[in-house]
């Protein structure tokens, strides 16, 4: 669990013995800890220590324990911290290259960032830098995942929570296998291992955007992981196959989900049976009741998360006052009838662009080349391209081509806004190099400072208040007192149903 600033905290924790050459596990143990955390670190500060960076003195005045203290201490202690994260880096490296070994699949996915300016507008949508570390702790919260998985599912063979990634259909990779093969690679499906290898091979040396979108479309073509009860299914379909795990569970974030904090009642109730009668906090009814429940909670998060970040994405785009600003390179990743369906990397926008107008007319080049026009003409789809036919040219458009095009928001009262991108010329242009945040200082995250600003201006009220500004400013903001919150109130008339029969 999450733990900052030195303040001890109780936890459930999994430690192991490991070899110390070839990392094997030697011995394991679970129980109740009290933690207490050496550093308080943020992901692009680990990453410059991993790298042998100098540290700027932004980036020190962030982590609290280096802070105000002599560049010597800072740099002895900076040597030390360096080598905890890079032995946890290379033990990390030698975990993943094993379920690498097994089958397990590196799938894609762009998310951005919101950047919120002074005035709280909108100011770009900036990809997040995948960085080492993250994979690093990735790694290590699946290795503890794994490992409680199998300590409750052996302690409680019927009534354990697990989380299970079910084998994908076959007819689900069809996109990804045509895609492929419009670039000559083969794609095979047979395996998570063979599909792994086949996405590892499946490279354009000169445009990292195709495995980039290959991997995309294998995601998309994923079946869903689900929360499960062992007493439900039968062994063999305790497998992940994303992970190439035989046993999986969550465990690791107790703060921002239920299903960890069943699993740690689980490991708790599996701890205590070495020493007491062993006995289970849920059935396997129980149990499988509350996996359905989390599933459809889960997926409502999802679908939660895509449309806000949708509508963030639309805000973002509807604000811009330079027209510059919308228009971006994009890639081709599906064939229409009327047009294309294309991917926007540097905002990660899928969107329509259409080369048949509503006329009938289709897109054509403006006599000087650098715009287009409508006019008539035949638009066919014949293999791998679309290829638009007009009086005075004839356009071809092939999957993974990259193509300008500008990007607008549509909204609509009745459901969730969308994207149109209109094509700027009718010509294809060479892939740019691979999206990258020049400097994580960087990024260092106006987030950081904006919610460290806000908690030193709340303390300052509270400190500036006298008692009546004080009592204001709980009624105002303060949380609802358990005895008078609508939740109490509710509980306590259920109560009073089921003890009147």
């Amino acid at each position: 669990m999450s733990n900052f600033g030195l303040a001890a905290s109780y936890a459930m924790s999994v430690l192991w013995e490991l070899n110390s050459s070839t990392y094997e596990v030697k011995h394991v143990w679970y129980g109740r800890t009290v933690i207490c955390s050496a550093y308080k670190l943020f992901y692009e500060a680990a990453q410059d220590i991993v790298e042998n960076r100098k540290l700027s003195k932004e980036l020190i005045s962030l982590i609290p324990e280096l802070d105000g203290i002599s560049e010597a201490e800072c740099q002895e202690r900076l040597v030390a911290l360096r080598w905890v994260i890079c032995k946890l880096t290379e033990i990390a490296r030698v975990l993943r290259e094993r379920r690498d070994e097994g089958g397990a699949l590196e799938l894609e996915g762009i998310e951005v960032r919101v950047q919120i300016g002074k005035e709280k507008a909108i100011e770009d949508l900036v990809p997040k830098q995948p960085l080492e570390v993250h994979e690093t702790v990735a790694e290590c919260m699946i290795f503890a995942n794994h490992w409680v998985a199998k300590k409750i599912e052996e302690s409680f063979p019927d009534c354990a929570l697990l989380r299970r990634h079910p084998l994908p259909r076959q007819e689900q990779f069809s996109k990804l296998i045509q895609c492929a093969g419009s670039r000559g690679f083969t794609i095979n499906t047979k395996s998570n291992k063979l599909l792994a290898k086949s996405l590892d091979s499946a490279v354009d040396p000169h445009d990292p955007d195709v495995n980039r979108l290959l991997r995309m479309m294998a995601t998309q073509a994923m079946s869903n992981a689900v929360y499960f009860s062992t007493g439900s299914v039968t062994r063999d379909q305790f497998f992940h196959y994303g992970l190439a795990l035989d046993q999986y569970t969550h465990f690791t974030s107790p703060i921002r989900r239920y299903a960890d904090l069943v699993v740690h009642r689980v490991l708790m109730a599996a701890v205590d049976s070495e020493v007491k009668s062993r006995c289970s906090p849920l059935g396997n009814r129980e149990l499988e009741v509350l996996s359905h429940h989390l599933n459809s909670k889960h997926r409502a998060a999802q679908q939660a998360q895509r449309a806000s970040v949708e509508m963030f994405q639309a805000l973002y785009f509807s604000n811009v006052k330079d027209g510059q600003k919308s228009v971006s390179e994009a890639v081709i990743c599906g064939l229409r009838s009327n047009g294309l369906v294309v991917f926007i990397p540097r905002y990660a926008v899928k969107c329509p662009v259409y080369l048949r107008n509503k006329e009938g007319e289709v897109t054509q080049p403006l006599p000087d080349g650098e715009g287009i026009q409508y006019g008539p003409g035949s638009l066919v789809q014949e293999g791998h391209s679309v290829i638009v036919v007009s009086s005075n040219s004839t356009v071809h458009y092939r999957l993974f081509d990259h193509i300008m095009v500008c990007i607008s928001a549509v909204w609509s009262t009745s459901h969730a806004p969308s994207f149109l991108c209109e094509l700027l010329n009718c010509k294809t242009v060479k892939p740019t190099a691979a999206l990258s945040i020049s400097d994580p200082t960087r990024m260092k995250t106006d987030f950081v400072k904006e919610v460290e600003g806000s908690v030193r201006k709340e303390q300052a009220i509270v400190a500036e208040a006298d008692d009546s500004q004080l009592s204001e400013l709980k009624v105002l903001y303060g949380q609802t007192q358990t005895d008078t919150s609508l939740y109490h109130l509710i509980r306590q008339i259920k109560k009073l149903s089921l003890s009147v029969k």
